[in-house]
């Protein structure tokens, strides 16, 4: 039996809402549309909603517009039926409710990621630590220990042994044979990289080495390892290898195609850092296809290093990416329609809102705040006064008439200029709130509950405002005070 649900609405929303509904293609008298009798949906609270909305309530789940600001779980307790919110534009309500009426659940995946720490043994051991920990809240899930060429590293097992003790998984990438020895006798999960001929340097522990071939590009030598290691009864993980443009990335990915052919139960890895830190591109799409060409070939870790200032989300995008590939893999679908956050630079639907509506809301305002849209034909800035529509923000100043009220033109100014930079890039705009990055940037914190405070553009006007009115009252009052016979004498 399909999912019941019931969506809240108001006036201005309710009849696009339904419109919406309809065009999804739920299943018929699985859904329902509430208008809870307040004008803009997104102003409801839940005061309004109990006291219109009576129980109990025939459904599974309400579903509640994104931009609402209460408790929901004071919703849920008094109703006892899941409130959640929706998205915030009714334009990605589809996405939102993907298949059989739910959002998409990004939250597995079958990849593991290494992250290294580069020039670990000139970095003193609390720095290291602090990226640790800083790399596995970022999504890291084993701490890797990047070593140099003919640099000593005399503290390399105490910093094995700290991480440890912290609960992370460490392995330890070198050049140097006896610092993997090293490394696997002090307790590290993983060596990165042996081959054939140095398979004893794990021997007696429980390391779990990378194995490579020797020489680069020989898959026969690689198989050759893989099946040494499996006749010594050691669990290994193995790498062709992935190259850059142009020195041979073709040629990499066909030996990772060709590795899985020919060993189809060995465990991989894939070391991206080759591509996204010497292409010079934003890297979430290279991540993301890295990604999908993993999960096609299912293979099970990535190495991820962070050099280059246009890949220190790294990390974040390789999270984000096998995140994504799972679940399309698991819907037996594109990696489409399913979010992530992955979509940085531009949107799918960058104006949810046509111009005709615009023109429609803008008809209806009766007081002297200024509402900003962005839509295909330019920034649509309107109150009762007047619509103005340009695609320069400096063409739209001379008809606001806030010459004289610099806070509310500040204002005006900073949001016009978000609104234009969103036109640009076919991004969503949506007023007073924060361009969305997707991964490429921290979110700022919301506060769910309450609709967060007038900005201070605003508070500083209207004391300005009632400054410049006491002052005219008291310049009034002397005035008369002048003015007043009985005063004088």
């Amino acid at each position: 039996m399909a999912e019941r649900l019931l969506f809240l609405t108001g006036h201005l929303a309710e009849p696009r809402l339904v419109e919406t509904i309809r065009g999804i293609g739920l299943e018929e008298g699985s859904w329902h549309v509430r208008n809870i009798g307040i004008k803009v949906a997104a102003l409801m609270t839940d005061a309004i909603i109990r006291n219109r909305l009576k129980g109990p309530i025939e459904a599974d789940r309400v579903i509640l517009p994104g931009r609402v600001r209460m408790d929901l779980d004071v919703l849920k307790d008094h109703y006892g039926v899941p409130f959640v919110r929706g998205p915030d534009e009714l334009i990605d309500l589809p996405a939102y409710l993907g298949k059989g009426g739910k959002p998409p659940d990004l939250s597995q995946h079958d990849l593991r990621i290494f992250a290294e720490i580069i020039d670990a043994p000139g970095l003193p051991i609390d720095e290291i630590v602090a990226r640790a920990l800083t790399y596995a809240e970022k999504g890291a899930d084993v701490i890797d220990i990047g070593c140099q060429p003919d640099v000593p590293f005399p503290n390399l097992e105490e910093i094995v042994a700290i991480l440890k003790t912290r609960g992370l998984k460490v392995s330890v990438d070198s050049g140097d044979l006896s610092e993997l020895a090293r490394a696997a006798r002090a307790g590290a999960d993983h060596v990165l990289s042996l081959d054939e001929t140095s398979l004893d340097a794990v021997a007696g522990t429980s390391c779990v080495p990378i194995l490579v071939p020797k020489p680069h590009g020989d898959l026969a030598s690689l198989i050759r390892a893989i099946d040494k290691a499996k006749a010594k009864g050691i669990p290994h993980i193995a790498d062709p290898i992935l190259d850059p443009i142009h020195f041979g990335f073709t040629a990499s990915i066909e030996r990772y195609a060709e590795l899985r052919r020919q060993r189809p139960d060995v465990e991989i890895l894939m070391g991206t850092g080759n591509l996204t830190e010497l292409t010079d591109v934003d890297s979430q799409g290279l991540t993301a296809t890295l990604l999908g060409i993993a999960s096609e070939l299912r293979i099970q870790n990535v190495l991820i290093v962070q050099v280059s200032l246009h890949t220190r989300r790294t990390i974040e995008e390789h999270d984000a990416a096998r995140r994504l590939m799972f679940r399309a893999r698991e819907d037996q679908s594109l990696p489409k329609g399913l979010g992530g956050g992955l979509l940085s630079l531009h949107d799918l639907v960058p104006f949810p809102a046509r111009p005709e509506d615009i023109a429609k809301w803008a008809s209806e305002v009766r007081d002297n705040n200024f509402r900003i849209e962005a839509a295909v034909d330019g920034i649509h800035i309107y109150n009762r006064d007047g619509h103005h529509v340009a695609t320069d923000p400096f063409d739209l100043y001379p008809k606001l008439g806030v010459e004289a009220d610099g806070s509310h033109a500040f204002y005006l100014g900073y949001e016009l200029a978000k609104a234009e930079i969103a036109r640009a890039l076919g991004k969503r705009y949506a007023q007073d709130n924060p361009l969305d990055w997707g991964i490429a940037a921290d979110k700022k914190s919301e506060d769910l509950i309450r609709h967060a405070p007038e900005a201070s553009t605003v508070t500083a006007a209207r004391e300005a405002k009632r400054k410049a009115q006491k002052e005219r009252r008291d310049a009034e009052d002397r005035r008369d005070d002048r003015d007043d016979p009985e005063r004088k004498g």
